[in-house]
């Protein structure tokens, strides 16, 4: 299934620079960076499970803001884009 994860996370002081940097990490291992805290991610129910569960590791529900959302067909039949894509599709075949 394809998602849309964006997050905007608290960073007043030097741990929500920290948990910025965490959660970055965490998404660029699961997806595809879109915008500098928007992701694409093409997950299964598991990798959604173990993403989900590492992100709750590190936000703080208090300050931070993490929303998915769910891509209903896809994302090529759920995402417009204008002007530089720089989409990579890693399930088709990939040339060095």
């Amino acid at each position: 299934m394809d998602y849309l994860l964006s997050y905007d996370i608290a960073t007043a002081d030097r741990q929500g620079e920290r948990r910025l940097r965490r959660v970055a990490k965490v998404c660029e291992a699961f997806g595809q960076r879109v915008q500098y805290s928007v992701f694409e991610c093409s997950l299964s129910e598991a990798e959604l499970e173990m993403l989900l569960r590492q992100l709750d590791d590190i936000i703080d529900a208090q300050q931070d803001r993490l929303r998915l959302y769910r891509l209903r067909g896809g994302r090529k039949d759920s995402v417009i884009v204008r002007g530089i894509d720089g989409y990579v599709d890693f399930s088709g075949p990939l040339l060095v």
